[in-house]
């Protein structure tokens, strides 16, 4: 996501709280909030990424009016009114492109991934407001001539040449790079293998117990290895085994963004990731970051995004030989259809999701796959038949997902029953759905996943008018009874 945090002219200028819009959002939680403008959003097809975060910097004032895609979603839930009408200021006052950047909201319903300026200005030949029809440079062409000049900075550059590749340590951790600072010598074969370890212990620690916990350990293990980057090899193969190892953990990191929900990290890390594979000509590396881009951006409501994403990655990862992976990135693609209503492009998404992981298993699969096996299939087909509104055909997958499981991926577990809970809750069988969020309750203590918590709590302000259905009622009071932020 682009940058809206371009300082103003008007940067000093302290916020004034828009009450009109929070009076506007009433009842509604700013989550709730947010998803009914998504959903407004779909109506018009516009693409906009509205969160929690987003309403929230609307009402405290930091956003003094929206950007163009933002403006036709809100004129279109709020009709006869106008920007003024909503708290707005008008948008002749926001003078200056880096005013209109740092105070008209997010970016451009054409934002796309971070790397290389548009070769024209989004300000037109005139100077003027943003045009909001001109077409962006599409962000998954996989052509060679893409630069990524500033991804590269961002990532050779971040660690210098002091961070020791000891911070990532035995586990892969160091709570803070600079206590390990040195002068690092030139990176060697047991520096590439602590890289990979790193990455391994990541997966396994986010498979046992979800992201929250680990994301910011994990920051401090990522900048040591582009450090390594920096601090150079005298070995061709050393250094593709560090690029690959810093491009994956780069994934790691930003999936345990993804997952704790800080979504523009996530697609930060997922953008250096792909600079690096750009960089290396790593067709397996940029699968992977365009997999892991296409479901970011399907949680963020780009499902657009998603599909153009998926699909990117089905092209770097075609030579590859690797049924599975190519199961995996048409399921991809699946969600992305999903999420714009598309039920025959879903559908034949899935189906070659289901051919290809029929094939089997084959050696030409990446390591970071470990993950996707049967259960991992029905869960994501799962997700996007709720997507589409089908709660039975929902339900009946994410309790296959949760069956098939092996035990070792609790926190996966955990998300197939929170799945499973909310497909019963919205298909009208409340009793079934409380009984699986008792479950998923129950698995709390070891799992810390943002994405499994706003689930359950999704499915049980879905309850709440059956309270007297059987069970319902302990489980919305054992769900109350959590600590905040459980």
């Amino acid at each position: 996501m682009a940058s809206s945090s371009v300082p103003s002219s008007n940067s000093d200028r302290p916020a004034r709280p828009n009450l009109v819009f929070r009076q506007l959002r009433g009842a509604r939680s700013p989550g709730e909030f947010a998803a009914a403008v998504r959903r407004a959003a779909h109506e018009i097809g516009e693409r906009v990424s509205c969160d929690a975060r987003y309403v929230h910097r609307v009402e405290t004032g930091e956003i003094r009016c929206p950007n163009y895609a933002y403006e036709r979603v809100f004129l279109h839930m709020f009709p006869g009114r106008t920007l003024t009408d909503l708290g707005f200021a008008p948008r002749s006052s926001v003078r200056g492109r880096g005013a209109r950047q740092a105070e008209c909201g997010d970016p451009s319903p054409t934002a796309h991934l971070p790397g290389p300026a548009d070769a024209t200005s989004d300000t037109g030949e005139t100077g003027g407001a943003p045009d909001p029809y001109r077409e962006p440079r599409d962000p998954y062409d996989t052509h060679d001539n893409y630069e990524e000049s500033d991804v590269l900075r961002r990532a050779f550059m971040t660690g210098g040449a002091t961070v020791a590749a000891a911070s990532l340590g035995p586990l892969g951790f160091a709570r803070d790079a600079s206590a390990a600072q040195r002068s690092v010598r030139r990176a060697g074969a047991s520096d590439a293998g602590a890289l990979e370890e790193a990455v391994r212990r990541i997966r396994l620690l986010d498979d046992r117990h979800g992201a929250d916990g680990l994301y910011r350990r994990a920051a401090a293990p990522l900048r040591a290895a582009y450090a390594l980057l920096d601090a150079g090899t005298s070995r061709q193969r050393t250094a593709e085994r560090l690029y690959s190892g810093a491009g994956e953990l780069a994934i790691s990191v930003g999936w345990l963004a993804h997952d704790s929900g800080r979504f523009d990290d996530a697609r930060s890390h997922y953008a250096e990731a792909l600079a690096t594979a750009r960089v290396t000509g790593d067709a397996g590396l940029e699968a992977h970051a365009f997999c892991n881009t296409a479901f970011l951006a399907r949680d963020a409501g780009r499902p657009r995004e998603a599909v153009r994403a998926a699909q990117a990655a089905q092209r770097a990862a075609r030579p590859l030989g690797s049924p599975r992976l190519m199961s995996l990135l048409a399921l991809r693609e699946a969600g992305g259809w999903a999420g714009l209503a598309d039920r025959a492009g879903c559908e034949q998404a899935l189906a070659r999701a289901q051919a290809y992981f029929e094939r089997g298993p084959s050696e030409a699969d990446p390591e970071w796959m470990t993950f996707y096996g049967e259960a991992e299939l029905e869960g994501l087909e799962a997700q996007c038949w709720s997507m589409l509104g089908d709660w039975p055909r929902a339900a009946r997958h994410a309790r296959r997902a949760a069956e098939l499981q092996d035990p070792h991926f609790t926190r996966n577990i955990a998300l197939y029953t929170a799945e499973l809970a909310d497909d019963l809750a919205r298909g009208g069988r409340p009793d079934e759905a409380a009984t699986a969020g008792m479950r998923v309750l129950d698995l709390l203590n070891e799992v810390q996943s943002s994405r499994v918590q706003s689930m359950l709590a999704g499915t049980a302000r879905v309850l709440l008018p059956h309270r007297r259905a059987s069970g319902v009622s302990a489980f919305l009071d054992r769900h109350a009874s959590l600590p905040r932020g459980v």
